[in-house]
């Protein structure tokens, strides 16, 4: 909702501006559009929430009974309450009521996972958690393919990285099988044509490339995230001038690559401990990314690079000035350095929209 938003909002200035709308349509568009928000928008919320609550309180209730209960009525209150669940998710979507459907399919995931745990304490199967995590998964990967349930899908992707997550520290060494189910919740994803589920499975995989820089060589593969982040950034770039038409893609894989890149050099700076001179060019080599981020944010209207560019900064500012406190004379150096070339560029930036002005203005003269 929050991207229809954000596009409506960029369609009615250039409307309005094109003589296509008057302002009082356009008021009238964004009140209805608001209206819809509010309503709409906080029921689901509210259904979603409760339909968690409501999962802990059935989970909760059957396994403080667990022990009285004979074994027929727990097998049968759990698959009954499974069912009702997907039960009440078709009642509501047939009544157009989307975001109650979905809220029933989350209660049934919620129900389905705590199945699993119960059933194996009953018949005292004895095996590895994760791989209880793993069936989870795998139930609200189906659920969400079969009813196409975006929620659900979020879920099954949550679990996921919680299983290669549990996985990777129980063998002390990259889980490169994480990928194949992170693969497959990924393109359904895709499938569904849900750009927020998209970023939740670029967010996985930029965690689980960022880690291999703790995993790879003895814990000393930073520099391979920076290189892998890096190689991420330019295929971006390079896809943006290729295939213009998918804007979306090439923004949040550059991204990615450069929270990525960012990661790396932050283990390289602070983790590594470098010798001085290793460190202040890694400092400056940081900067230089950042200042690249933001100036590439706004030549092609990439808010996250830009944002991201201008939190990078600051955070890696402060994070220098912490580092070389014990040196004031090393750090006041730095500082001045790079106040200097940061204020060279902004001139040369101000030069450059000047001159496209006036090119501008001739052209239409």
């Amino acid at each position: 909702m929050w991207s229809y938003r954000k596009r409506l909002d960029r369609d009615l200035v250039r409307w309005r501006e094109a003589g296509w709308i008057t302002p009082e349509n356009e008021a009238a568009i964004r009140h209805d559009a608001e209206r819809g928000v509010r309503t709409l928008g906080l029921a689901n919320s509210l259904a979603i929430l409760s339909a968690v609550l409501i999962g802990f309180a059935v989970m909760s209730f059957v396994a403080s009974n667990w022990q009285d209960m004979p074994r027929v009525l727990r097998l049968g209150l759990l698959i009954a309450s499974l069912w009702t669940s997907y039960g009440l998710s078709g009642f509501f979507a047939r009544r157009g009521m989307a975001g109650f459907s979905h809220a029933a399919i989350l209660l049934g995931v919620g129900i389905f996972g705590g199945s699993i745990m119960l059933i194996s304490q009953m018949y005292h199967m004895d095996g590895n958690p994760a791989g209880a995590v793993l069936l989870w998964a795998a139930g609200a990967l189906l659920a969400g393919v079969v009813l196409r349930s975006n929620p659900a899908l979020a879920f099954a992707m949550i679990l996921v990285t919680i299983w290669g997550t549990m996985e990777a520290l129980r063998l002390d060494k990259v889980f490169w099988l994480f990928l194949l189910p992170w693969a497959l919740v990924s393109a359904a994803f895709y499938w569904q044509r849900w750009r927020p589920g998209l970023h939740l499975a670029g967010l996985a995989l930029t965690g689980f490339v960022v880690s291999l820089g703790y995993r790879l060589n003895d814990g000393h593969a930073h520099g391979l995230v920076v290189a892998m982040g890096l190689g991420i950034m330019a295929a971006s770039m390079a896809g943006e001038r290729l295939k213009p038409e998918l804007p979306a893609l090439w923004s949040g894989s550059f991204n990615y690559g450069l929270v990525i890149v960012l990661a790396g050099l932050w283990a390289l700076q602070f983790f590594e401990n470098p010798p001085l001179d290793v460190f202040t060019l890694l400092a400056v080599l940081a900067l230089a990314l950042l200042i690249a981020a933001i100036f590439w944010g706004l030549k092609s209207g990439n808010r996250g690079a830009l944002w991201l560019g201008y939190a990078g900064f600051s955070v890696e500012i402060l994070a220098v000035y912490v580092e070389t406190i014990g040196t004031l004379l090393n750090t006041s150096l730095f500082f001045l350095v790079a106040g200097l070339i940061v204020s060279a560029l902004a001139a040369m930036a101000y030069r450059l929209h000047s001159r496209g002005e006036a090119q501008a203005k001739g052209a239409l003269s």
